[in-house]
């Protein structure tokens, strides 16, 4: 049957992607409906239909799957942000740990047999909402001719104006209240994508969650500045506004003239306050339901810093880490794509040497002052790839490796890296993962011949969406010391 545009049908949801669409199948024909959830039963409008496939918007739930729920927030259907908000907490864990087997299964060509072995319970979160620590809000303009903050839509760049994000902390609200109401009073302009025009482009506000510092950072489409020079009209008097607010530590702008879609420029220049805010991340015992240890790593995070949006879930997520590695106090680590040193200075204390490597030197500059804050002597940070980098100080250096944690950018590791790590041959791999579809990809490749997944674990940190962290504990096959499972297509026992 052919099915055309606008064309309304009754079906039922009966799976779900990765991105989170519902799946619905009308004789037989698979159709994709966005909030849509599975166990649904829907009328669909038709929006485009393919040989094989086709797409629908959802226009009416009929009976509501038992996993729906009503979502917290009534823009979620609108918001690229939330995709799951409208399914209960459990089905989305559910529906995470899915994903992460499904793919290891699908790209990686592991036996889902094996993965039920080495796979343990995923890490959720007590309290699923107001957790991100950060927030990065375009700046537009509305029908009124007002400037409206926001979150795009799926797969645009429409604003959708809303200040108070259920996922981001309560002062972000009037934060952006002070800056929407500083721009109508001095008739400072929102920047236009279209044109290249207008003033401010984003706003980003960062929260230690542990020392209660925020930062607040203008990004906008103005000429390079010299210090104490103003950037915006009428400075002083948002300046005054936005310190009043409890927990203001820093006021910064951030200057991006480009026409494109990277946020943040490379020039920053602190207005008021300080440049970083500060933030602890405590060790958790993991044999002990995560309760807290009392040691913890203080950390300095600027505008530019790369450092997890969810501090509750990151603690978790780490001391994971820490425990994955198996660390004695003999060995060197190597901590590739290290950010500002949040995992190399947690693995730190237990180890005998750290070496980390970051691409962004500004991270750097944060992971080597995050060092001598926490008087931590034993780890060594060097700017550049990690592809480029780690081969050189093997090959050139002889810094080897006992054991190699990774946490690349959703892109997964470059194959060079995976290369030297396999000739470098550490006993223990930490594999951190924020897309397990690369995932896969770059366990394939590592359990060819020389290692096998041990151990492994999603960590929800971000609730409400389709996105989940997973870690991986890698044993070198010559540390075997019992016959196990293994994959069909790698990992073969001798």
């Amino acid at each position: 049957m052919v099915y055309e545009k606008n064309q309304l049908l009754t079906v039922e949801i009966t799976d779900m992607t990765a991105d989170g669409e519902g799946i619905g199948k009308v004789d037989g024909y698979p159709f994709f409906i966005k909030d849509a959830i599975i166990g649904d039963q829907a009328r669909i409008r038709v929006t485009r239909a393919k040989k094989n496939y086709g797409y629908g918007r959802l226009e009416k739930v009929l009976m509501p799957s038992p996993f729906r729920i009503d979502a917290k927030c009534s823009f979620h259907r609108q918001c690229g942000g939330c995709q799951l908000q409208a399914m209960s907490y459990e089905r989305q864990l559910q529906f995470k740990e899915d994903k992460v087997k499904n793919n290891l299964i699908r790209i990686g060509g592991f036996a889902s047999e094996f993965l039920d072995k080495v796979m343990e319970p995923i890490v959720e979160m007590e309290n699923p909402f107001h957790y991100r620590n950060k927030a990065l809000y375009p700046i537009g303009t509305g029908r009124d001719g007002k400037s409206i903050a926001g979150f795009y839509a799926g797969r645009s760049h429409n604003i959708i104006a809303n200040t108070d994000c259920s996922l981001g902390v309560y002062e972000n609200k009037e934060i952006l209240e002070i800056i929407l109401s500083y721009m109508r009073e001095n008739h400072v302009s929102a920047y236009d994508e279209a044109t290249g025009q207008g003033l401010v482009r984003h706003v980003l506000v960062r929260k230690g969650f542990q020392s209660g510092e925020i930062m607040v950072c203008l990004v906008l489409n103005a000429k390079s500045g010299r210090k104490n020079s103003d950037f915006l009209p009428g400075q002083a008097g948002l300046v005054n506004s936005l310190s009043k607010v409890n927990g203001i530590a820093g006021i910064s702008v951030s200057i991006n003239r480009e026409h494109t879609n990277v946020i943040m420029g490379k020039e920053i220049h602190t207005i008021w306050g300080k440049k970083s805010i500060q933030d602890t991340i405590f060790i958790r015992n993991v044999e002990d339901d995560f309760a807290a240890t009392g040691q913890g790593i203080t950390f300095s995070i600027s505008p530019l810093s790369f450092y997890q949006v969810n501090p509750v879930q990151t603690e978790k997520l780490y001391s994971l880490a820490l425990s994955y590695a198996e660390i004695s106090g003999k060995e060197t680590v190597w901590d590739l794509y290290c950010g500002i040193g949040t995992i190399s200075l947690f693995l730190a204390s237990n180890a005998k040497q750290i070496y980390g490597v970051e691409i962004v030197p500004q991270a750097i500059d944060d992971a080597k002052q995050n060092a001598i804050q926490n008087d931590i002597k034993n780890a060594q940070f060097f700017v550049g790839s990690a592809e480029e980098i780690f081969p050189e100080k093997y090959a050139n250096d002889g810094i080897r490796a006992d054991v190699v944690v990774v946490d690349p950018p959703r892109k997964g590791c470059d194959r060079t890296c995976l290369e030297t790590i396999l000739k470098m041959a550490p006993e223990r791999i930490v594999y951190v993962s924020c897309d397990s579809a690369t995932l896969a990809r770059d366990l394939c490749i590592l359990c060819e011949d020389t290692y096998e997944i041990k151990r492994m674990r999603a960590v929800d940190m971000f609730p409400m969406t389709v996105h989940v962290e997973t870690i991986v504990l890698l044993t070198h096959k010559s540390l075997r010391e019992s016959k196990r499972w293994v994959c069909e297509k790698h990992c073969q026992d001798a």
